[in-house]
């Protein structure tokens, strides 16, 4: 979705996009837990992490954190005119389930601000709610704040 920086105000609050499923499985969850030296055996000792109250290895909170740049790219929310787009940060994080090894998730983007920071750069508040299929309860919500440049 290309929206014009004019009419952004028109889509504060509310959802402009639904991402496509990702797969969250073993492998990927290993290759976090050794880039980021966090091998907590609920992560990645399936057996260990069966007498665990998850019943198996879940992924890392912030491996399901670190996708929202990649859900929010996919969303194909772009404003007319801003090409680049970098992380300026998280107002608000929270994990609310876990993402069990295996699990397929998506995220919902819903805009909650935009405003131009200075000439030729603007601030974007974004809620990103990420889904585990199957569950009821999201596994993580979180308010990213992203910057984007004029082309």
């Amino acid at each position: 979705m290309k929206i014009q920086k004019e009419k952004l105000n028109e889509y504060i609050g509310q959802e402009v996009a639904v991402t496509d499923w990702l797969m969250v499985d073993q492998n990927k969850i290993d290759q976090f837990a050794e880039i980021t030296l966090d091998r907590q055996f609920i992560h990645i000792d399936p057996e260990r992490a069966k007498d665990t109250p998850f019943g198996g290895t879940i992924a890392h909170g912030l491996l399901t954190l670190s996708l929202v740049a990649y859900f929010v790219e996919q969303s194909q929310f772009n404003v007319e005119g801003f090409l680049v787009r970098v992380n300026y940060g998280f107002d608000k994080v929270r994990f609310l389930s876990p993402v069990p090894s295996g699990s397929q998730v998506r995220s919902r983007i819903k805009l909650l601000a935009a405003e131009e920071k200075r000439p030729g750069q603007l601030m974007l508040r974004i809620e990103v709610t990420v889904e585990v299929e199957g569950s009821s309860k999201p596994a993580m919500i979180a308010e990213y704040l992203e910057l984007r440049f004029a082309e």
